[in-house]
């Protein structure tokens, strides 16, 4: 007999963590669609070669392949034994694996834009939440198996569009109860710290360490700088960088001194300002902070990059994005730059659990259980039922006309808030005794009043 079990880093959903999910989507798509932003949808699997040189080396290595179909076929299995060394090394090999499972959704929709440029209006605005996987070590809040909830905007350089989607996770995490703090800083200023070191060509080498300092600390990400061939003068420059304090135009003044004399630098500078003064605006603005320790090491960032922590549960980000300027070059189709944001829904729902930030309504199906008590019983309490769900109120009747012990626990194991018991008495005058569990009130009414009880008029 096979024990069931799951594969590592997955996860069932039982029906009340779904609603809860379903809650926290629903929530960050109305947000999304309120500033015009339209659904798009792609493929689980994509081509390797769409995913592979996209997230840095470390990214790579986290991708699920997938086996090619036919090498059960014995003139394909050398050949299969060969190429896989090669995936085992961090690469791909066609003669054993040509696709992948989408690792984020940011990549696919680059794809989907280069193929699809011609057909769409610019700049165009689209949100889109899927399943995504990663051969990562599981941990709280940390699966092989997750939604990512993402928010992008290609075609327009504008720096409004990084204030827009900083302000789309402002309010979807005032609705969700949510309280967050949003890190901002400029993939210009990275790449300044990498050239003023003269170690423009480890920029990538330098992104990955800093993006482990909250993990390993400083020491540590020193030790990695150097394993990685940096001097100890341009570790200590980029330890110098690192340990930049202050208010926001202290951050922002400081590093211009240190970086300023770049072009790349200049240009950094120039966007963390402009966009720091546009959230401190009229309307009071937005809790933010500049952080030059964030580096989010994904290699197409080219300009701001976010990350959105939760304030009152120690975790990891919550959300996080940046601009991509590039981002479809990488597909043939140059020129269409771009920026987008994305939510971490798994880490949100845990979050929401663990503050209980969750309405306790989400987690109600049923509103009202009808009692079984035999045929004529039950085609009067059908007949009220399917009025009562053509008035969006979601009812059901217990299949069998069982003692009322076994249909009581059924409701109350099930959460159902309400009963409704109709037997040949309340038939011959018409009603229904209707029970609300939770107070233990009765009430005989007709189905108007029945109506409105359920309903909460």
């Amino acid at each position: 007999m096979i024990r069931p079990s799951l594969p590592q880093g997955t996860r069932d959903f039982a029906p009340h963590v779904v609603r809860r999910r379903q809650y926290i989507l629903r929530t960050i798509a109305d947000v999304f669609e309120s500033n015009g932003f339209q659904p798009l949808e792609t493929p689980a699997m994509e081509n390797l070669d769409t995913l592979l040189g996209k997230y840095g080396d470390e990214g790579d290595k986290l991708i699920f392949r997938i086996l090619n179909n036919g090498l059960d076929n014995p003139a394909k299995h050398s050949q299969a034994l060969e190429a896989f060394e090669q995936v085992l090394a961090g690469h791909g090999s066609k003669a054993l694996t040509e696709r992948a499972l989408r690792y984020d959704l940011t990549i696919p929709f680059a794809r989907f834009v280069a193929m699809n440029h011609g057909q769409l209006s610019f700049p165009f605005k689209r949100y889109q939440m899927q399943p995504v996987w990663r051969a990562d070590r599981p941990q709280k809040g940390r699966y092989r198996e997750f939604w990512q909830c993402d928010a992008d905007v290609v075609g327009s350089a504008a720096l409004l569009n990084e204030a827009e989607l900083i302000m789309i996770y402002r309010e979807a995490f005032r609705r969700l109860g949510v309280s967050v703090e949003v890190k901002i800083n400029n993939r210009k200023i990275l790449a300044a710290l990498a050239e003023s070191c003269h170690a423009a060509e480890k920029m990538t080498d330098i992104t990955v360490a800093i993006d482990k300092l909250d993990k390993i600390g400083i020491d540590k990400v020193m030790e990695e700088l150097e394993q990685r061939g940096l001097e100890l003068e341009n570790r200590e420059r980029i330890k110098e960088y690192l340990l930049i304090e202050g208010d926001t135009d202290q951050r922002i003044d400081r590093i211009e001194q240190l970086l300023g004399h770049t072009d790349a630098g200049r240009q950094g500078v120039q966007e963390l300002r402009w966009l720091a003064d546009f959230l401190r605006g009229k309307d009071g603005g937005y809790p933010f902070s500049i952080d030059f320790t964030l580096a989010r090491g994904l290699n197409y960032y080219t300009g701001t990059i976010l990350e959105v922590k939760a304030t009152e549960v120690k975790m990891g980000s919550i959300g996080g994005g940046g601009r991509y300027d590039d981002l479809t070059g990488l597909f043939g189709v140059p020129g269409i730059p771009g920026v987008g944001i994305s939510f971490g829904v798994d880490r949100i729902y845990d979050v929401m659990e663990e503050t209980g930030a969750f309405p306790p309504s989400i987690s109600v199906g049923t509103q009202v259980l009808f009692f079984n008590l035999g045929q004529e019983e039950t085609r009067y309490a059908w007949a009220a039922m399917q009025q009562l769900r053509a008035a969006n109120i979601s009812c059901e009747i217990y299949p069998e006309a069982v003692k009322f012990d076994r249909q009581f626990k059924y409701a109350e194991k099930k959460g159902i808030p309400a009963i409704v018991i109709a037997g040949s008495d309340e038939m011959s005058k018409g009603v229904f005794r209707v029970k609300v569990l939770a107070t233990g009130a009765q009430t005989e009414c007709d189905f108007e009043g029945l109506k409105a009880i359920l309903s909460g008029e």
